[in-house]
């Protein structure tokens, strides 16, 4: 066990952990930041996806003792109002059916658009290529994704 200080969606935290712990882990069983979610555990499907450093990326592998002092961006941390243009058109297209892969899905849509503002439908398919939904709403993700292009 190691102490580590961690900066999770702007906000200093110090947890006391394996090193080898997950960073998902982490934000869900010690800081009780329960909207990244669990999926395939082997970063395939895209559920667990956080910001590191501004980047998109699968928190199910990446080790806490890789996290060093590289800011960390949850679905909590995207909006305090949960009204992120991602998120009010998440909503306008009626993209969640069970929901569960949504979190993912929006914090790479997110590092998407801070990338690159007006995204192509192939730049759409490319950023969000192994977030996986099995629910099928591909279509209405890449249309909530356009949607908020125009409002960011």
């Amino acid at each position: 066990m190691a102490n580590y200080t961690i900066t999770v969606n702007g906000q200093s935290k110090t947890v006391n952990v394996d090193p080898d712990t997950p960073l998902l882990w982490v934000l869900r069983d010690e800081l009780n930041l329960v909207g990244t979610k669990y999926g395939c555990g082997i970063a395939h499907c895209g559920v667990c996806t956080v910001h590191l450093n501004g980047e998109a990326a699968r928190s199910c592998s990446i080790p806490i003792s890789l996290v060093k002092d590289q800011p960390i961006t949850t679905i909590e941390g995207l909006s305090d109002t949960i009204n992120h243009p991602l998120q009010a058109a998440w909503r306008e297209h009626d993209v969640p059916q069970c929901g569960y892969c949504q979190s993912g899905q929006i914090m790479s849509a997110a590092a998407l658009l801070k990338s690159i503002p007006n995204p192509s439908d192939e730049d759409i398919d490319n950023a969000m290529y192994g977030n996986l939904c099995r629910c099928a709403t591909y279509l209405r993700i890449k249309k909530a994704i356009k949607t908020a292009s125009k409002n960011i």
